[in-house]
């Protein structure tokens, strides 16, 4: 993948849950990039996860959660 095939955003994350991110991601190697585009890519490809995040509900109600 070159540089020209990413497009990029910003989101606004739930503090708690990014600094609990962070900490994991030091752990297991693992960055909000690879996050987001294995999600993206679940999300288009695989209608259980689909499924499972439109119906997921543990998060405090508050803009676009």
């Amino acid at each position: 993948m070159q540089k020209h095939d990413l497009k990029l955003t910003s989101v606004k994350i739930v503090e708690h849950l990014f600094e609990d991110f962070k900490v994991s991601s030091i752990r297991y190697k693992f960055n909000l990039q690879k996050l987001a585009n294995r999600a993206v890519h679940l999300y288009l490809t695989d209608e259980e996860f689909r499924k499972k995040l439109h119906n997921h509900t543990d998060l405090t109600v508050s803009g676009s959660l």
